[in-house]
């Protein structure tokens, strides 16, 4: 792991770009191309999981005699303490005994599925009792019954799931996830440049990026369910419930703008780095990104909406500490422990009442748009379709062509 830097600001943005740099699946391959040829495809099946989600296998729970937790998380995705501690672990070690066998080894979606996809088809123990897996993911793990039916009776502060988490469409009910951290996609832009070539100091739509005065200092994210999700919206469709001849069209919409040179490039976290010299003016991006250093940066959630994007705790099959992962579950989802680890990580939190808590553990950060959304805001947050494999691989042809790659 790369040493963080020692400044607060640049150590926060590290950590933002840290966690979301992973998610260009669009330059590796698409998950269905991926699901395909692990031979674990949903094909055209349902979207609804509760049939093959029903079947996961399942295995002796060990949690009353073996007082542990094995959770796989992306990086620089938990609060720190003094030594590198974990001070929420900590605290819930304190509280119920169990030691947390915390590992940083969710580096990419694909590649972490693939790691563990023959053992997941063969019905075989991964070795974790927790995985953290993005939206898409979560719904391809849950559709091929990959994960474990949740003892809601272990997790009384279910009942703290933040509204806009509670029936997303790939778990309706949330009975076999719970979201760990979610941010927002919106237009980001560099304050003084936009100023200096505009006379704007902000951006409302996405529209606006397409001012010939910002031609070649524009760049879109090469997360597919992003940057198309913004377009889709644009054009007056939804980003969770499109046809084909909708994805068609938004992707011809961007063409535009690539082939007059009005978009740079389609990019990563890389975009970051360009924006902060002023390269890149204004561009589709994340909001850990640019709330990290409002002084510099600008950031909206367009008039016709934005993206939603959760990371996502499941329990896998044949976990041999289900109900300790559910005890863990059960005491992030108590309010002071969501806002003891957003104000470290400061992406939002999706659990009710961490705002209110946060004056006590962090009143900085109480009113931190990063971590604490208005309900305004999240109204106009969608979550991208869950895509079939054949969708998935579909679009993501179409997408690669825009890019390039």
């Amino acid at each position: 792991m790369t040493p963080m830097p020692e400044d607060p600001r640049i150590r926060q943005l590290v950590s933002m770009l840290s966690r979301r740099r992973v998610l260009q699946y669009g330059l590796i391959g698409g998950a269905g191309a991926l699901v395909a040829a692990c031979g674990g495809g949903i094909g055209g099946a349902s979207t609804s999981p509760s049939a093959s989600a029903s079947g996961a296998p399942t295995a002796k729970d060990m949690s009353s005699t073996e007082k542990i937790m094995n959770w796989s998380n992306w990086p620089l995705y938990i609060d720190v303490g003094p030594n590198k501690s974990h001070p929420s672990l900590d605290a819930f070690k304190k509280a119920t005994g169990i030691t947390v066998n915390y590992t940083e080894d969710y580096n990419d979606n694909n590649e972490f599925y693939a790691k563990v996809h023959p053992q997941l088809q063969a019905g075989q123990p991964i070795g974790r009792d927790l995985i953290t897996a993005t939206d898409w993911m979560a719904h391809i793990w849950i559709a091929n019954g990959y994960a474990e039916l949740l003892d809601l009776a272990n997790i009384p502060n279910h009942k703290n799931i933040g509204k806009s988490w509670q029936n997303v469409s790939f778990d309706p009910g949330r009975k076999y996830s719970m979201p760990w951290q979610s941010g927002s996609t919106g237009i980001g832009w560099n304050r003084a440049e936009l100023k200096r070539l505009t006379g704007k100091t902000e951006l409302r739509t996405l529209d606006e990026l397409w001012d010939p005065r910002l031609k070649g200092r524009v760049t879109i994210l090469s997360e597919m369910n992003d940057s198309m999700g913004l377009m889709l919206m644009a054009m007056g469709k939804r980003a969770d419930k499109f046809t084909d001849a909708d994805f068609s069209a938004a992707i011809a919409e961007y063409q535009k703008y690539v082939n007059n040179g009005q978009i740079r490039g389609i990019t990563g976290n890389d975009y970051a780095t360009s924006m902060a010299s002023g390269t890149v003016v204004a561009a589709v991006a994340w909001s850990g990104d640019m709330l990290s250093d409002t002084k510099t940066y600008g950031y909206s959630i367009p008039e016709s909406g934005g993206m939603l994007w959760t990371d996502n705790m499941l329990i896998p099959p044949l976990a041999a500490h289900k109900t300790n992962a559910e005890k863990w579950m059960d005491f992030y989802y108590q309010p002071e422990i969501a806002a003891m680890v957003a104000a470290y990580v400061k992406y939002i939190s999706p659990v009710a009442g961490a705002q209110e808590a946060m004056k006590k553990v962090d009143p900085t950060q109480v009113n931190n748009p990063a971590i604490f959304p208005d309900a305004a805001t999240l109204a106009k947050l969608q979550v991208f379709m869950p895509l079939t494999d054949i969708q998935r691989t579909n679009y993501q042809k179409q997408f690669q062509a825009l890019s390039g790659a």
